[in-house]
């Protein structure tokens, strides 16, 4: 296993995206990196491997792109949250409320176990409201939300305060501009 990599070096960052006044910081340079994204999924695993857990979700969508390979190296199920209308299965719907509007987050039905222990992964952790909404629909179902695993995590936004009594692990923080 790689013992050191720079991920700030190969992450993208990209200035007034999606709106002007925001730094997106994008995590597509890691996939265009072979050694940073196996770097990144060994250290994800890492974070993880002594967790008592049941399954992985994965936040769309770019969270599915390091829970994948993560949930295959741990062997467990991974689930999928997604955007209200784009899983075809019944699925679990939580609403929840953005700084200018609202979204719904869902799951299918099949993918959330009554008792089971589940880590919610994203590829960046900004104000943790989707993380947060996702956590709520696993819970009210039965399952039990066991932390939160992101690539990048931006603590000026106050992620902690939103994810307070959770675990919450990130590869790399950027700490605002």
């Amino acid at each position: 296993m790689d013992t050191q990599y720079d991920l700030d070096s190969v992450i993208r960052k990209v200035p007034d995206f999606p709106k002007e006044g925001v730094l997106f910081y994008d995590i597509t340079g890691i996939l265009a990196v072979p050694e940073a994204f196996r770097f990144c999924i060994d250290r994800l695993e890492e974070l993880c491997k002594d967790r008592p857990l049941d399954a992985i979700a994965g936040i769309e969508a770019r969270g599915f792109v390091f829970a994948a390979p993560l949930a295959e190296r741990l062997g467990v199920p991974l689930a999928l949250v997604r955007k209200l209308g784009k899983l075809p299965g019944k699925s679990f719907k939580k609403s929840f409320e953005l700084e200018y509007g609202s979204d719904t987050v869902c799951v299918h039905e099949v993918d959330v176990v009554e008792g089971s222990k589940v880590l919610l992964v994203d590829d960046l952790i900004a104000t943790g409201g989707t993380l947060k909404a996702a956590a709520a629909l696993f819970e009210e179902h039965g399952a039990q939300v066991v932390g939160f695993l992101g690539v990048i995590g931006l603590p000026f936004l106050n992620y902690e305060d939103v994810l307070k009594g959770y675990p919450v692990d990130v590869l790399l923080e950027y700490k605002g501009e």
